[in-house]
Protein backbone atom coordinates (compact mmCIF):
# COMPACT_ATOMS: atom_id res chain seq x y z
CA UNK A 1 0.00 0.00 0.00
CA UNK A 2 0.92 3.74 -0.27
CA UNK A 3 1.59 5.71 2.92
CA UNK A 4 3.07 9.41 3.52
CA UNK A 5 6.17 7.76 5.67
CA UNK A 6 8.72 10.09 8.24
CA UNK A 7 12.40 10.33 6.39
CA UNK A 8 14.05 13.39 8.43
CA UNK A 9 13.24 16.79 9.67
CA UNK A 10 11.19 18.51 7.01
CA UNK A 11 10.98 16.14 5.42
CA UNK A 12 8.34 13.18 4.37
CA UNK A 13 7.57 11.15 1.69
CA UNK A 14 4.96 8.79 0.08
CA UNK A 15 5.81 4.93 -0.07
CA UNK A 16 5.05 1.88 -0.87
CA UNK A 17 4.86 -0.04 2.41
CA UNK A 18 3.68 -3.30 3.40
CA UNK A 19 -0.12 -4.06 3.65
CA UNK A 20 -1.09 -3.85 7.82
CA UNK A 21 -2.20 -7.50 8.50
CA UNK A 22 -4.37 -8.89 12.15
CA UNK A 23 -1.85 -9.64 14.33
CA UNK A 24 -4.10 -9.76 17.95
CA UNK A 25 -7.73 -11.80 17.90
CA UNK A 26 -8.99 -8.15 18.73
CA UNK A 27 -7.74 -6.10 15.81
CA UNK A 28 -9.28 -4.85 12.78
CA UNK A 29 -8.23 -3.77 9.49
CA UNK A 30 -9.26 -0.37 7.94
CA UNK A 31 -9.76 0.85 4.28
CA UNK A 32 -8.66 4.69 4.70
CA UNK A 33 -11.06 6.56 2.81
CA UNK A 34 -10.05 10.07 4.38
CA UNK A 35 -7.21 10.93 6.59
CA UNK A 36 -5.80 14.68 7.55
CA UNK A 37 -2.79 16.55 8.34
CA UNK A 38 -3.06 17.98 12.30
CA UNK A 39 -1.56 20.45 14.16
CA UNK A 40 0.42 18.01 16.06
CA UNK A 41 2.08 16.46 13.11
CA UNK A 42 3.95 19.60 12.71
CA UNK A 43 5.87 18.79 15.65
CA UNK A 44 7.22 15.31 14.42
CA UNK A 45 8.24 17.43 10.93
CA UNK A 46 9.98 19.87 13.10
CA UNK A 47 11.14 18.69 16.31
CA UNK A 48 10.26 14.99 17.49
CA UNK A 49 12.98 13.62 14.89
CA UNK A 50 15.10 12.05 17.78
CA UNK A 51 12.04 9.87 18.31
CA UNK A 52 11.41 8.73 14.87
CA UNK A 53 12.85 6.27 12.65
CA UNK A 54 12.83 6.60 8.83
CA UNK A 55 10.17 5.05 7.30
CA UNK A 56 7.40 6.03 10.52
CA UNK A 57 3.90 6.16 8.95
CA UNK A 58 2.57 9.55 9.99
CA UNK A 59 -0.99 10.39 10.84
CA UNK A 60 -3.69 9.98 13.79
CA UNK A 61 -6.96 11.32 11.97
CA UNK A 62 -8.85 8.35 10.12
CA UNK A 63 -12.03 7.22 8.92
CA UNK A 64 -13.03 4.37 6.69
CA UNK A 65 -14.24 1.04 5.93
CA UNK A 66 -13.84 -1.58 7.93
CA UNK A 67 -12.36 -4.28 5.68
CA UNK A 68 -11.23 -7.40 8.51
CA UNK A 69 -11.64 -8.38 11.96
CA UNK A 70 -10.12 -10.41 14.35
CA UNK A 71 -11.84 -13.42 15.65
CA UNK A 72 -12.47 -11.64 18.74
CA UNK A 73 -14.10 -8.54 17.53
CA UNK A 74 -17.94 -8.69 17.87
CA UNK A 75 -19.15 -5.30 17.24
CA UNK A 76 -17.48 -4.47 13.91
CA UNK A 77 -18.25 -5.99 10.22
CA UNK A 78 -16.56 -5.86 7.18
CA UNK A 79 -18.24 -2.53 4.75
CA UNK A 80 -19.06 -0.70 7.88
CA UNK A 81 -17.80 2.66 7.93
CA UNK A 82 -16.22 4.37 11.01
CA UNK A 83 -13.80 6.54 12.31
CA UNK A 84 -11.08 5.82 14.62
CA UNK A 85 -10.02 7.88 17.38
CA UNK A 86 -6.10 8.91 17.85
CA UNK A 87 -6.34 7.42 21.12
CA UNK A 88 -5.38 3.75 21.24
CA UNK A 89 -7.50 2.63 24.42
CA UNK A 90 -8.78 -1.00 25.55
CA UNK A 91 -12.24 0.44 27.26
CA UNK A 92 -12.07 -1.40 30.49
CA UNK A 93 -9.49 -0.35 32.55
CA UNK A 94 -9.13 2.12 35.57
CA UNK A 95 -8.27 4.95 33.56
CA UNK A 96 -10.94 4.29 30.76
CA UNK A 97 -13.77 3.53 32.48
CA UNK A 98 -13.09 7.18 34.41
CA UNK A 99 -13.22 8.77 30.93
CA UNK A 100 -9.38 9.37 30.32
CA UNK A 101 -8.55 7.06 27.75
CA UNK A 102 -5.45 9.06 26.70
CA UNK A 103 -4.13 7.57 30.12
CA UNK A 104 -5.24 4.22 29.15
CA UNK A 105 -3.51 2.14 31.43
CA UNK A 106 -3.13 -1.68 28.55
CA UNK A 107 -1.63 0.75 26.04
CA UNK A 108 0.73 2.81 28.68
CA UNK A 109 4.60 3.65 27.40
CA UNK A 110 6.28 2.72 30.82
CA UNK A 111 9.22 3.06 28.73
CA UNK A 112 9.37 6.94 28.41
CA UNK A 113 6.73 6.97 30.99
CA UNK A 114 4.00 8.32 28.79
CA UNK A 115 0.34 7.86 28.43
CA UNK A 116 -1.86 5.43 26.08
CA UNK A 117 -0.47 5.07 23.07
CA UNK A 118 -1.05 6.82 20.02
CA UNK A 119 -1.05 6.39 15.89
CA UNK A 120 1.55 7.19 13.93
CA UNK A 121 3.49 9.51 17.05
CA UNK A 122 6.87 8.67 17.94
CA UNK A 123 8.74 6.18 20.03
CA UNK A 124 7.34 8.29 23.30
CA UNK A 125 3.76 6.92 22.16
CA UNK A 126 4.15 3.34 21.24
CA UNK A 127 5.65 4.27 17.54
CA UNK A 128 1.99 2.74 15.82
CA UNK A 129 1.68 2.94 12.41
CA UNK A 130 -0.64 5.87 11.29
CA UNK A 131 -3.36 6.62 8.99
CA UNK A 132 -2.19 8.35 6.56
CA UNK A 133 -2.24 5.41 4.45
CA UNK A 134 -4.03 3.93 2.10
CA UNK A 135 -4.79 0.67 5.03
CA UNK A 136 -4.86 0.87 9.10
CA UNK A 137 -4.63 -1.52 12.04
CA UNK A 138 -6.58 -0.71 14.60
CA UNK A 139 -5.85 -2.32 18.08
CA UNK A 140 -8.94 -3.37 20.28
CA UNK A 141 -11.12 -2.23 17.36
CA UNK A 142 -14.45 -3.11 19.20
CA UNK A 143 -13.50 -0.07 21.33
CA UNK A 144 -11.35 2.13 19.03
CA UNK A 145 -13.99 2.92 16.45
CA UNK A 146 -17.18 4.86 15.94
CA UNK A 147 -19.56 3.84 13.86
CA UNK A 148 -21.20 6.15 11.24
CA UNK A 149 -24.16 4.43 9.49
CA UNK A 150 -25.50 6.96 7.11
CA UNK A 151 -24.66 8.64 4.31
CA UNK A 152 -23.34 11.70 5.14
CA UNK A 153 -20.07 13.21 3.52
CA UNK A 154 -16.74 12.24 5.02
CA UNK A 155 -15.95 15.61 5.97
CA UNK A 156 -18.53 15.65 8.38
CA UNK A 157 -17.13 12.73 10.68
CA UNK A 158 -13.29 12.73 9.96
CA UNK A 159 -12.40 15.38 12.58
CA UNK A 160 -14.22 13.00 15.33
CA UNK A 161 -10.96 11.58 15.60
CA UNK A 162 -9.49 14.13 17.01
CA UNK A 163 -9.54 17.77 16.33
CA UNK A 164 -13.25 18.72 17.30
CA UNK A 165 -12.85 16.51 21.00
CA UNK A 166 -10.27 17.95 21.41
CA UNK A 167 -11.71 21.58 20.89
CA UNK A 168 -14.42 20.64 23.27
CA UNK A 169 -12.21 19.13 25.74
CA UNK A 170 -10.93 22.58 25.91
CA UNK A 171 -13.67 24.76 26.17
CA UNK A 172 -15.23 21.71 29.28
CA UNK A 173 -11.64 22.14 30.48
CA UNK A 174 -12.22 26.20 30.38
CA UNK A 175 -15.01 25.97 32.54
CA UNK A 176 -16.31 29.36 32.10
CA UNK A 177 -19.27 30.01 34.58
CA UNK A 178 -20.79 32.88 33.39
CA UNK A 179 -22.79 32.09 29.79
CA UNK A 180 -21.96 35.73 28.90
CA UNK A 181 -18.27 35.05 30.21
CA UNK A 182 -15.48 36.09 28.18
CA UNK A 183 -12.86 33.36 26.49
CA UNK A 184 -9.55 34.02 24.60
CA UNK A 185 -8.27 31.65 22.13
CA UNK A 186 -4.71 31.76 21.26
CA UNK A 187 -4.16 30.25 17.68
CA UNK A 188 -6.64 29.87 14.68
CA UNK A 189 -5.61 25.85 13.79
CA UNK A 190 -8.30 23.55 13.72
CA UNK A 191 -8.57 22.96 17.30
CA UNK A 192 -8.85 27.15 17.96
CA UNK A 193 -11.04 27.27 15.04
CA UNK A 194 -13.07 24.75 16.24
CA UNK A 195 -12.56 25.55 20.12
CA UNK A 196 -13.82 29.12 18.95
CA UNK A 197 -16.93 28.21 17.45
CA UNK A 198 -18.08 25.80 20.23
CA UNK A 199 -17.22 28.54 22.93
CA UNK A 200 -19.68 31.03 20.76
CA UNK A 201 -22.31 28.15 20.68
CA UNK A 202 -22.73 28.15 23.97
CA UNK A 203 -23.22 31.44 24.31
CA UNK A 204 -19.21 33.25 25.30
CA UNK A 205 -18.04 36.14 24.37
CA UNK A 206 -14.44 34.55 21.78
CA UNK A 207 -11.58 36.51 21.06
CA UNK A 208 -9.63 34.87 19.41
CA UNK A 209 -5.50 35.60 18.41
CA UNK A 210 -3.66 34.40 15.35
CA UNK A 211 -1.06 36.65 12.99
CA UNK A 212 -2.75 34.60 9.99
CA UNK A 213 -5.49 36.90 7.99
CA UNK A 214 -7.08 33.97 6.14
CA UNK A 215 -7.19 31.99 9.54
CA UNK A 216 -8.61 35.54 11.54
CA UNK A 217 -11.07 35.85 8.85
CA UNK A 218 -12.96 32.04 8.91
CA UNK A 219 -12.72 32.61 12.84
CA UNK A 220 -14.89 35.55 11.94
CA UNK A 221 -17.59 34.10 9.93
CA UNK A 222 -18.25 32.15 13.04
CA UNK A 223 -18.93 35.07 15.34
CA UNK A 224 -15.65 34.91 16.50
CA UNK A 225 -13.77 38.81 17.87
CA UNK A 226 -10.65 37.86 15.62
CA UNK A 227 -7.34 39.90 16.75
CA UNK A 228 -3.72 40.25 15.12
CA UNK A 229 -1.99 40.01 18.29
CA UNK A 230 -0.63 43.14 18.62
CA UNK A 231 -0.16 44.50 22.29
CA UNK A 232 -2.94 41.36 22.89
CA UNK A 233 -2.32 41.09 26.72
CA UNK A 234 -3.07 45.07 27.12
CA UNK A 235 -6.04 44.70 24.96
CA UNK A 236 -7.63 41.38 26.22
CA UNK A 237 -7.09 43.25 29.96
CA UNK A 238 -9.00 47.04 28.55
CA UNK A 239 -11.72 45.11 26.85
CA UNK A 240 -12.68 43.09 29.73
CA UNK A 241 -13.07 45.46 32.54
CA UNK A 242 -9.61 45.36 33.65
CA UNK A 243 -9.68 42.21 34.80
CA UNK A 244 -8.73 39.66 32.31
CA UNK A 245 -10.80 37.30 30.54
CA UNK A 246 -12.80 34.74 32.46
CA UNK A 247 -10.70 31.85 30.57
CA UNK A 248 -8.06 31.56 28.20
CA UNK A 249 -7.18 28.32 25.70
CA UNK A 250 -3.77 27.92 24.59
CA UNK A 251 -4.66 26.51 21.40
CA UNK A 252 -0.70 26.86 20.11
CA UNK A 253 1.20 24.38 22.08
CA UNK A 254 5.01 23.80 21.95
CA UNK A 255 6.27 26.17 18.76
CA UNK A 256 5.16 29.45 19.81
CA UNK A 257 6.40 32.09 18.05
CA UNK A 258 8.38 34.71 20.15
CA UNK A 259 10.32 32.57 22.13
CA UNK A 260 14.26 32.97 20.24
CA UNK A 261 15.97 31.06 23.17
CA UNK A 262 13.62 27.61 23.25
CA UNK A 263 13.28 27.57 18.80
CA UNK A 264 17.12 27.96 19.19
CA UNK A 265 16.94 25.02 21.80
CA UNK A 266 15.05 22.93 19.05
CA UNK A 267 17.01 23.10 16.57
CA UNK A 268 20.69 22.45 18.39
CA UNK A 269 18.79 19.38 19.71
CA UNK A 270 17.76 18.75 15.84
CA UNK A 271 21.36 18.44 15.21
CA UNK A 272 22.77 15.87 17.67
CA UNK A 273 22.69 12.10 16.63
CA UNK A 274 19.52 10.56 18.38
CA UNK A 275 20.82 8.56 21.17
CA UNK A 276 22.02 12.03 22.48
CA UNK A 277 19.03 14.21 21.60
CA UNK A 278 16.57 11.82 23.23
CA UNK A 279 17.43 12.43 26.82
CA UNK A 280 17.98 16.00 26.30
CA UNK A 281 14.65 16.34 24.73
CA UNK A 282 13.45 13.50 27.83
CA UNK A 283 14.62 15.56 30.39
CA UNK A 284 16.00 18.75 29.83
CA UNK A 285 14.00 19.75 26.74
CA UNK A 286 12.02 23.40 26.80
CA UNK A 287 9.34 24.49 24.88
CA UNK A 288 8.29 27.82 23.02
CA UNK A 289 5.98 29.51 26.30
CA UNK A 290 4.79 32.65 24.67
CA UNK A 291 1.50 31.45 24.02
CA UNK A 292 1.06 30.32 27.24
CA UNK A 293 2.93 33.58 29.46
CA UNK A 294 0.84 35.62 27.49
CA UNK A 295 -2.82 33.42 28.70
CA UNK A 296 -1.17 33.67 32.17
CA UNK A 297 -0.82 37.04 31.88
CA UNK A 298 -4.43 37.79 30.38
CA UNK A 299 -6.56 35.31 32.08
CA UNK A 300 -8.34 37.16 34.94
CA UNK A 301 -7.57 36.50 38.77
CA UNK A 302 -9.48 32.99 39.56
CA UNK A 303 -9.95 32.23 36.38
CA UNK A 304 -8.89 29.04 33.75
CA UNK A 305 -5.85 28.35 31.26
CA UNK A 306 -6.92 25.63 29.51
CA UNK A 307 -4.19 23.96 27.54
CA UNK A 308 -4.71 21.77 24.04
CA UNK A 309 -1.67 22.77 22.41
CA UNK A 310 1.23 20.20 22.92
CA UNK A 311 4.17 20.33 25.16
CA UNK A 312 7.08 18.50 25.98
CA UNK A 313 9.77 20.06 27.51
CA UNK A 314 10.40 18.81 31.61
CA UNK A 315 12.96 22.12 31.96
CA UNK A 316 10.26 24.90 30.93
CA UNK A 317 10.16 27.50 33.57
CA UNK A 318 6.29 29.07 34.40
CA UNK A 319 5.86 32.03 36.40
CA UNK A 320 5.18 30.34 39.52
CA UNK A 321 4.76 33.47 41.51
CA UNK A 322 1.81 35.15 39.58
CA UNK A 323 -0.06 31.68 38.99
CA UNK A 324 -0.47 31.43 43.07
CA UNK A 325 -1.07 34.97 42.99
CA UNK A 326 -3.47 34.93 40.63
CA UNK A 327 -5.27 31.78 42.08
CA UNK A 328 -5.23 30.31 38.51
CA UNK A 329 -6.60 27.10 37.27
CA UNK A 330 -4.54 25.09 35.02
CA UNK A 331 -6.05 22.50 32.76
CA UNK A 332 -4.40 20.03 29.92
CA UNK A 333 -3.72 17.46 28.69
CA UNK A 334 -3.99 14.60 25.27
CA UNK A 335 -7.85 14.74 24.44
CA UNK A 336 -10.03 11.77 25.30
CA UNK A 337 -11.59 11.35 22.38
CA UNK A 338 -14.36 8.80 23.17
CA UNK A 339 -15.45 10.25 26.49
CA UNK A 340 -17.01 13.51 24.08
CA UNK A 341 -18.02 11.35 21.26
CA UNK A 342 -21.76 11.36 22.77
CA UNK A 343 -21.74 15.65 23.00
CA UNK A 344 -20.44 15.48 19.38
CA UNK A 345 -21.64 12.64 17.13
CA UNK A 346 -25.13 14.69 17.42
CA UNK A 347 -23.31 18.19 16.22
CA UNK A 348 -22.12 16.28 13.44
CA UNK A 349 -24.96 15.08 12.32
CA UNK A 350 -26.81 17.91 12.56
CA UNK A 351 -27.88 19.32 8.85
CA UNK A 352 -27.60 22.71 10.00
CA UNK A 353 -23.42 22.09 10.70
CA UNK A 354 -23.68 24.08 13.70
CA UNK A 355 -19.89 24.43 14.39
CA UNK A 356 -19.31 24.99 10.70
CA UNK A 357 -17.24 21.51 10.13
CA UNK A 358 -18.04 21.83 6.16
CA UNK A 359 -16.10 25.16 6.64
CA UNK A 360 -12.76 24.27 7.94
CA UNK A 361 -10.86 22.54 5.20
CA UNK A 362 -8.90 24.26 2.71
CA UNK A 363 -6.90 21.98 0.94
CA UNK A 364 -7.57 18.66 -0.65
CA UNK A 365 -6.34 15.90 -2.64
CA UNK A 366 -4.55 11.92 -2.91
CA UNK A 367 -1.77 11.24 -0.37
CA UNK A 368 0.57 12.27 -2.94
CA UNK A 369 0.31 15.96 -2.36
CA UNK A 370 1.20 15.41 1.19
CA UNK A 371 4.78 16.43 1.12
CA UNK A 372 4.05 19.90 -0.04
CA UNK A 373 1.13 19.94 2.44
CA UNK A 374 3.24 19.85 4.75
CA UNK A 375 5.15 21.83 3.74
CA UNK A 376 2.21 24.47 2.92
CA UNK A 377 0.77 23.88 6.33
CA UNK A 378 3.92 24.80 8.61
CA UNK A 379 5.01 27.71 6.69
CA UNK A 380 0.77 28.62 7.37
CA UNK A 381 0.83 30.16 3.97
CA UNK A 382 -1.50 29.86 0.90
CA UNK A 383 -4.45 30.44 3.33
CA UNK A 384 -4.03 26.83 4.82
CA UNK A 385 -5.99 25.51 7.68
CA UNK A 386 -7.06 22.03 7.14
CA UNK A 387 -5.58 19.88 5.10
CA UNK A 388 -7.92 16.34 4.35
CA UNK A 389 -6.32 13.28 2.10
CA UNK A 390 -8.31 10.69 -0.07
CA UNK A 391 -6.07 7.57 0.26
CA UNK A 392 -8.98 5.38 -1.22
CA UNK A 393 -12.37 5.74 -2.53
Amino acid sequence: MRAVTWQGRRHVEVQDVPDPRIEEPTDAIIRVTSTAICGSDLHLYEVFGPFLDAGDILGHEAMGVVEAVGSDVSRLRPGQRVVVPFNIACGTCFMCLRGLQSQCETTQNDLYGTGASLFGYTKLYGQVPGGQAEALRVPFADYNTIPVEDDLPDERYLFLSDILPTAWQAVEYADVPEKDGTVVVLGLGPVGQFASRIAVQRGHRVIAIDPVPERREMAARHGVEAWEGDDDVARVIARTQGRGADAVIDAVGLEAHGSPFAHAAHMITGMLPDAVARPVMEHSGVDRLAALHAAIEMVRRGGTVSISGVYAGDADVLPMKTMFDKQLTLRMGQCNVKRWIPDLLPLARDEADPLGIEDLITHRGGLDIAPDMYDLFQKKSGGCVKVVLTPTT
